[in-house]
C-alpha cells in the first residue's frame, strides 16, 4: 500500500507493507486524514520519530471483527499496553509503554490503511460528514479543558494562538458561556470566530489583559512566557504546544503569582463526536486545502505555510 512515511529527514510516498487485523485489532480504510501541527514537529525532530505519519483520520472498516465489519470511524492515537497500572485505570494515552499512532513507534494515518486495535474506535454518527470526522481527534483535545478545569459562564479565558487547535479550543469554551478572547495574527481566521460571537484581537493590538484562564496554543517554544504573563494570579495555564525547539523559562512567576500549570493532550473521543453532530462546533471552515494521497509530501509543505488552515489528505 502507498504511505507517507518519514525517515528522518524526508517525508515521501512509499510502498509499505499492508496490515492485517490481530487480536483485538481492526484494519481501517482510510478515506481522509488530517495534518497535524505535531505530523509538522515530527519532521524536526520531535520525539526522534520513524515511520508512516499521521493520526488524524476517518475511514471503513475491511478487517477484523464482524461487529466493526463496514462501520465509518474514528480512532483514538493511544495504544496501551492494557496491563499497568495507568490501563488499569482506564487512562492507556498515559501508559509507560504506549504507543503513539504516527508518533511514537507506530505508524500513523497517512495511508491507504491503518491497523486499530478495537477498543480504540469510534463510530461516526450519521450526519457527520468525512471531511468533518476527520477533526474528531484534535476537537476531543480541545474537549479535554473541561475535564481538566471548571469552566463557567463569565470566566474570563483568554486562548494564545489562532491556529487550528486554538480555533477548535475557543469554540469548545465559548460553549460553556465563559468570556473567551482569541489572541491572534491572522485577521481571516479571527473573523471566522468573531462571526460566532467570540472575542478576538490580533497580538499586536492585545492589551495583554489578564485572564483567569489561559490557554496557550501557539505552537511556540515562546509562547510559554507571554501564557504566563497574561495569567491572573492563582489562575491556571493550560499548555498546548508540542514544539521540537525549546527555550529558557524563567519560572519564577509562577511562584510569586501562584499559578496553576497544566498540561493537556489527548481527549475523550464522545464529547467532540457529540458537537459535530449537534453543529455546537463548526470545522468545516477551517479546511484550508486537500491534497491525495499520492502527493502527500506536498500535504505538509502547505501545511507549515504561515496562515494555513487544515490540509487533508485523501487516501480514498
Amino acid at each position: 500500500m502507498r504511505a507517507l512515511y518519514w525517515d528522518g529527514s524526508a517525508a515521501r510516498v512509499i510502498d509499505r507493507p499492508t496490515p492485517t487485523a490481530g487480536p483485538g485489532t481492526a484494519v481501517v480504510r482510510v478515506v481522509w486524514a488530517g495534518v497535524c501541527a505535531t505530523d509538522l514537529q515530527l519532521c524536526k525532530g520531535y520525539l526522534s520519530f520513524r515511520g508512516t505519519l499521521g493520526h488524524e483520520f476517518v475511514g471503513q472498516v475491511v478487517e477484523g471483527p464482524a461487529e466493526w465489519m463496514g462501520k465509518r470511524v474514528v480512532g483514538e492515537i493511544n495504544f496501551g499496553c492494557g496491563a499497568c497500572a495507568e490501563c488499569q485505570r482506564g487512562m492507556a494515552r498515559h501508559c509507560a509503554r504506549r504507543t503513539v499512532m504516527g508518533i511514537l513507534d507506530a505508524d500513523g494515518a497517512f495511508a491507504e490503511r491503518i491497523e486499530v486495535p478495537v477498543e480504540n474506535l469510534h463510530e461516526v454518527p450519521d450526519g457527520v460528514r468525512d471531511e468533518a470526522a476527520v477533526f474528531v481527534e484534535p476537537l476531543a483535545a480541545a474537549f479535554e479543558i473541561l475535564e481538566q478545569v471548571h469552566v463557567h459562564a463569565g470566566l474570563e479565558c483568554t486562548v494564545l494562538g489562532d491556529g487550528k487547535l486554538g480555533l477548535l479550543v475557543a469554540q469548545v469554551l465559548h460553549l460553556t458561556g465563559a468570556r473567551v478572547l482569541v489572541v491572534g495574527k491572522h485577521a481571516a481566521k479571527l473573523a471566522f470566530l468573531a462571526k460566532r460571537g467570540i472575542a478576538t484581537t490580533m497580538l499586536e493590538s492585545w492589551s495583554k489583559k489578564k485572564a483567569d484562564v489561559v490557554v496557550e496554543a501557539t505552537g511556540t517554544a515562546g509562547g510559554f512566557e507571554a501564557a504566563v504573563a497574561a495569567t491572573r494570579p492563582r489562575g491556571k495555564l493550560i499548555l498546548k504546544s508540542t514544539v521540537a525547539a525549546t527555550a529558557p523559562q524563567d519560572l519564577a512567576p509562577l511562584v510569586v503569582q501562584e499559578i496553576t500549570v497544566i498540561g493537556s493532550r489527548c481527549g475523550s473521543f464522545a464529547p467532540a463526536l457529540r458537537a459535530l453532530r449537534g453543529g455546537s462546533v463548526d470545522v468545516m471552515p477551517l479546511v484550508g486545502g486537500r491534497v491525495p494521497l499520492r502527493d502527500a509530501a506536498r500535504a505538509l509543505e502547505m501545511a507549515a505555510r504561515p496562515g494555513m488552515l487544515k490540509v487533508l489528505i485523501d487516501a480514498s
